[in-house]
């Protein structure tokens, strides 16, 4: 455990000197979150009748989006894993005396982590003072606050062991950008990334509701604004640990057939 857990410090404390990218990635937060929030405000405005989420729940909704929006977006590729499968320096994780899985899923979070510190809090401060209704609201409650704060870092360690299962799927090909694209896909549109989940059709909201991608971070999202309520978020804690329990151990079984007929690549 100790190794993996050096291993995930080296990762996060050598992605926190990234900061120029972060200026770029608090920039293009703000961006896209006050055009998001325009856009619906205009729908919201058309006079609509019986929408799914209030205006305020909305907001917050959009604004946390955008300020985790580095620690949940399903697309990522670490490319030195990608370039060491192509490549056939894999051999060399191989003779490691350590399981590869848990090795890349540190590294993987470490990232994620790094990218979301230099950025959210900034993104944070200036959607709380903004005028209303633009504005990020307080949570309803203590309550909704810290189970926000308890599926958000369940949703994470969900979230990278998803990322991690397709990372170790690309051992299997040639080439990940397939295997890559059909994940980001699915994931952000049944994640809510796109759409908030409320605003599906029923039936999509069923199949959201049974796949693990919308409690990455519409379950977090939602139950601080109290759109979700405690009772129904005790229960997609409960979801949130049994899928990140099955993608675990789906993603070990998975390496361990693949390495045993593995090809490796490079001169």
């Amino acid at each position: 455990m100790r190794f993996y857990l050096s291993y995930f410090k080296l990762r996060f404390i050598t992605s926190l000197q990234y900061r120029q990218a972060a200026l770029a990635g608090i920039a293009t937060q703000f961006f896209f979150g006050m055009v998001f929030i325009m856009v619906y405000l205009a729908f919201y405005e058309s006079g609509s009748a019986s929408l799914p989420m209030k205006v305020n729940e909305l907001v917050s909704y959009l604004w946390l989006n955008q300020a985790f929006f580095s620690l949940i977006y399903m697309f990522y590729q670490d490319n030195e894993i990608f370039n060491i499968i192509k490549n056939g320096d894999i051999a060399y994780e191989l003779v490691r005396p350590k399981k590869i899985y848990f090795m890349w899923f540190s590294k993987i979070i470490g990232q994620r982590l790094a990218n979301v510190t230099l950025r959210f809090i900034p993104v944070l401060v200036v959607a709380f003072i903004l005028p209303r209704p633009y504005n990020l609201g307080l949570p309803l409650s203590f309550n909704h606050f810290f189970m926000f704060l308890l599926t958000l870092a369940v949703g994470t360690l969900l979230m990278t062991a998803i990322i991690t299962l397709y990372h170790v799927l690309a051992l299997s090909t040639l080439n990940e950008k397939g295997i890559t694209s059909i994940f980001v896909v699915v994931a952000d549109i049944l994640s809510g990334g796109v759409v908030p989940i409320p605003f599906f059709p029923l039936f999509l909201q069923k199949v959201a509701n049974v796949l693990p991608f919308r409690y990455i971070f519409d379950l977090p999202f939602r139950l601080y604004s109290g759109n979700v309520s405690i009772s129904e978020g005790l229960l997609g804690l409960l979801v949130q640990f049994i899928w990140l329990i099955i993608i675990v151990i789906l993603g070990n079984v998975i390496l361990k057939k693949i390495l045993k007929k593995v090809v490796v690549q490079g001169g």
